[in-house]
């Protein structure tokens, strides 16, 4: 008898543990671990990208946060989001960066982890990383990306999710830099943008300056998932997204097939 109940309650454990493992796993503390996603484009948001980030949330009416470090926290770049959004279905914000201490505010952890996704915008990339590091934003923001916080953005805000590529913060010429790394890839946005970027590109790749990556058109964009690309995506035919690698000796550039999003 007493070998019977041990055997029922061995089964309805192994059943209650199989269960318990979806494809997406759980974590130690019980808690459903959930994808890593991140969206990139090649340049400034727009309403359709903005529309399609709060789809990866998989919430009817997502709470979105947006970064505009790269532009100093500039006023008309607030606005512009908030333009931007005006009857879309989520919940609009903005993490500023400079700012003073008050007792009132969250911190920058408790006020990124409330949101369902990040939308980084564009200006300058080193120095957008170089504050975010002084605040400890980089290891919130990895804390984000491993709870299942969407990650998004374009141009500085889609540069900074991998490991380089090159920037225009600098003054007089591009110049190469390191990046935050959650995408173990180096990229380029503005790839059909700006002439200078492919062949600055092309030419580190095969000196070994860069590991091969990701290239995005501007009005392009490509969904990563649990750190590998998942879907090609762009505004119209004449935008794509390439992986840039070295065979032989050589750059070869493949087109990544996107499907239109309107």
């Amino acid at each position: 008898m007493k070998a019977l109940s041990f055997l029922i309650i061995f089964s309805l454990f192994s059943l209650n543990f199989c269960a318990g493992k979806g494809s997406q796993g759980a974590s130690e503390n019980g808690e459903t671990a959930s994808e890593r996603i991140i969206f990139v484009y090649g340049n400034g948001i727009s309403r359709t990208f903005i529309r399609y980030v709060a789809s990866l949330t998989n919430r009817e009416k997502p709470r979105i946060c947006f970064f505009p470090t790269a532009a100093a926290d500039n006023p008309m770049a607030i606005d512009y989001w908030y333009k931007l959004v005006t009857d879309l279905p989520l919940e609009p914000g903005v993490i500023q960066t400079f700012v003073t201490s008050d007792p009132g505010q969250k911190s920058f952890e408790e006020d990124i982890l409330s949101y369902d996704a990040v939308i980084v915008g564009g200006g300058n990339t080193l120095n957008m990383i170089a504050i975010w590091k002084a605040q400890g934003i980089d290891t919130v923001l990895r804390k984000a990306y491993e709870r299942g916080i969407v990650l998004a953005g374009g141009s500085a805000g889609s540069l900074c999710w991998f490991t380089g590529g090159y920037t225009d913060s600098r003054p007089k010429e591009l110049s190469l830099m390191e990046c935050l790394g959650f995408l173990n890839y180096s990229h380029c946005p503005h790839y059909n943008g700006e002439p200078q970027r492919k062949p600055l590109y092309h030419k580190a790749i095969l000196e070994g300056k860069l590991q091969p990556g990701y290239a995005c058109d501007d009005e392009a964009g490509l969904l990563f998932v649990d750190g590998e690309m998942k879907k090609s995506v762009s505004l119209s035919p004449d935008n794509s997204n390439y992986f840039v690698d070295v065979e032989n000796g050589k750059i070869v550039e493949k087109k990544l097939p996107a499907e239109i999003i309107r």
